[in-house]
């Protein structure tokens, strides 16, 4: 009982990481309208991990204007300027651009520079990197790694998509069921994540996000049941195939906050859903070995973490439910 005591404590712990999509990675778009005049979109999470603010520096010699006030929209905030580089600085090349504040919020941002024409820079800033010197464009390569790590990075701090996972691992033995379903729940979230992000379906993102919450609260019941005859249990592939469908939207509604390059956006596409394969994949292989080990040495240890985890499984998705309800029709 000591170890379904400290689950339940942590369960009580762990409403911050309902938090987890809206710490999204900031989003500074850099377009060069006219020549050396830039327009400048930044997005940053609404909430924060600290009160220190998260912004853009600029290179030595352009001069920022306000051109539209800071706007929520979804879960981000939105401010737009006229960036004006003067000579020296109206060549950007060896200027650097950057987003203070990535370390104390421990955040991440995708930074965006389009020129005249038409070419494109990208790089994913972080703590140790947050600035970004312009020298040449970033190649197919380059994008193709900052998307993949994006793409992880959302996985592992998405406890919800991780839970659902969690559950479904749960539900199944292992064996060829096990690889059909994850299966199923990653064709599942590939295909509506591809149609959300090229624009083909549209939805309003605040509901399926009550909607996920409401699929991991549906597999925690499921796993409470006895009767293995229900459909979910004798066929866990389509339940991973259709809550898959709904996880997909939530990662593209990420994505789509962050931003696709205008070149390259296929292979952004299949990057950051690759990453969130590899994610996937280290997070099963990390549950699975100790819980099959687990299983064998003790059968009474094991049930006491299996309905532990059943019982954090129904509590957060509940809480998310209700909190993600009201974000939505409050």
């Amino acid at each position: 009982m000591k170890l379904l005591g400290r689950l339940i404590f942590l369960a009580f712990l762990l409403p911050s990481a309902a938090w987890a999509h809206k710490f999204a990675p900031s989003l500074l778009s850099v377009v060069e309208s006219i020549p050396n005049s830039y327009t400048v979109i930044f997005k940053t999470p609404v909430q924060t991990i600290t009160r220190s603010p998260i912004k853009p520096t600029w290179p030595d010699g352009c001069s920022p204007v306000v051109i539209e006030k800071p706007i929520r929209v979804g879960t981000g905030i939105i401010t737009q300027w006229r960036l004006t580089c003067n000579p020296p600085a109206s060549n950007l090349e060896g200027k650097s651009f950057g987003v203070s504040g990535l370390a104390t919020n421990r955040a991440n941002a995708i930074f965006s520079l389009t020129l005249i024409d038409g070419t494109d820079f990208q790089a994913m800033l972080n703590a140790d990197h947050p600035t970004y010197l312009i020298r040449a464009p970033r190649s197919a390569g380059g994008v193709s790694l900052d998307y993949l790590a994006l793409g992880i990075e959302h996985i592992w701090g998405g406890l919800d998509h991780l839970l659902f996972v969690l559950g479904l691992l749960m539900l199944i033995n292992g064996g060829r069921r096990l690889l059909w379903t994850v299966t199923a729940f990653t064709l599942g979230h590939s295909i509506t994540l591809a149609l959300a992000a090229v624009g083909v379906i549209q939805y309003p993102v605040d509901l399926i996000e009550v909607l996920i919450a409401i699929s991991v609260f549906t597999l925690a019941v499921t796993l409470t049941g006895k009767n293995q005859e229900h459909l979910f249990w004798r066929s866990p592939g389509w339940l991973a195939a259709g809550f898959g469908l709904l996880h997909g939207m939530g990662f593209a509604g990420a994505l789509l906050e962050i931003g696709l390059p205008s070149k390259n956006l296929l292979l952004a596409l299949f990057s950051f859903n690759a990453g969130i394969e590899v994610g996937q994949i280290l997070f099963i292989a990390a549950f699975l070995l100790p819980w099959q080990y687990l299983k064998k040495r003790s059968s009474r240890r094991f049930g006491v973490a299996r309905w532990a985890s059943i019982y954090l499984l129904g509590s957060l998705a509940t809480y998310w439910t209700v909190e993600r309800s009201v974000i939505a029709f409050g």
